[in-house]
């Protein structure tokens, strides 16, 4: 089984939540969303490509697409992507916020 395929069913089940709570998402929560992900995703990358240089890991070229941002995979991005994702889906469909009325 390569990475790809791994994320993939990761990333799958993270937008099938996301998408089952997003009628009852503001806008405003989407563009946090956005946000959050964003910032994940640069971090992903910063900190896997810290790491493969100081030699703590690497991936195996049979196992990966192929395709890297700076020395991390791409595949290594579905992860804080489908965090993000599932973590909104659940908030959104455990009702978000409580506010005070």
């Amino acid at each position: 089984m390569t990475y790809l395929v791994l994320s993939a069913a990761f990333l799958a089940a993270a937008i099938a939540v996301a998408a089952v709570g997003a009628p009852r998402a503001p806008r405003r929560h989407w563009e946090a969303v956005l946000a959050s992900g964003g910032i994940l995703v640069v971090l992903t990358v910063l900190f896997d490509s810290v790491m493969i240089a100081a030699g703590l890991f690497d991936y195996g070229d049979a196992h990966i697409w192929g395709v890297r941002i700076w020395l991390a995979p791409v595949e290594d991005l579905a992860y804080p992507i489908a965090g993000v994702l599932l973590l909104s889906g659940l908030w959104n469909l455990l009702d978000g916020p409580r506010h005070a009325r």
